[in-house]
C-alpha cells in the first residue's frame, strides 16, 4: 500500500563483472545499484511506476572490491506533488567480517508517473523526527542550489 513504506535496503555480493580495469568494482555498476534501489524505493511509497529525474552529489568514498558484500539503503526524505527525494547510502564489507563502511552516497529524485508516462501525484511524506526534518531541510536547500547550478549548465549545453 503506498505511503508506507519508506525505506529499503537492497544487499548482494560485488561480482566479478562488476570490476574496472583498476581491479575495484566500476562506478557505473555502483551507479545501476542505486538507480534500482531509488526506484524500488520510490515505487513502493507511490505505488507507482517511476522514473529518475535527477541524480546529483553522488560520493564516491571508498572503493568496493569484487566479493564484498554490498548494501545500498535508499530512504524517502522529501516529497513533492509527483516527485520524491531519495536519499541512499552505499556500504561494503569483507563478507567475513562484515564491518560496512560507507563506499558511496547521493540524492536521486523519482518522478512518478501513469501509464501515459505523465508525472502523477505521490502521498504526502511529512518528517516525524528531527533527523528526518534535517534531511527534509537539506533536500530543499539542494533543490534551490540545483535551480542554480542547472542555470549555470545553460551556458554549457547551448553555446
Amino acid at each position: 500500500m503506498a505511503g508506507l513504506d519508506r525505506e529499503i535496503t537492497l544487499r548482494f555480493l560485488a561480482e566479478p563483472t562488476d570490476v574496472n580495469f583498476g581491479g575495484k568494482v566500476h562506478g557505473g555498476a555502483v551507479m545501476k545499484w542505486i538507480d534500482l534501489a531509488a526506484y524500488a524505493c520510490a515505487a513502493g511509497w507511490s505505488g507507482k511506476y517511476c522514473i529518475t529525474a535527477y541524480a546529483g552529489g553522488i560520493r564516491f568514498v571508498r572503493p568496493i572490491l569484487v566479493g564484498n558484500m554490498v548494501e545500498v539503503c535508499a530512504k524517502v526524505i522529501y516529497t513533492g506533488r509527483t516527485s520524491m527525494h531519495i536519499g541512499l547510502e552505499v556500504k561494503a564489507c569483507d563478507p567475513k567480517f562484515c564491518q560496512r563502511e560507507t563506499t558511496t552516497h547521493c540524492i536521486v529524485i523519482m518522478v512518478a508517473v501513469d501509464e501515459d508516462g505523465q508525472p502523477t501525484p505521490v502521498p504526502e511524506w511529512v518528517p516525524v523526527t528531527q533527523r528526518d526534518i534535517e534531511l527534509r531541510d537539506s533536500a530543499m536547500k539542494l533543490m534551490e542550489m540545483r535551480k542554480k547550478i542547472g542555470a549555470e549548465m545553460e551556458a554549457h549545453i547551448h553555446p
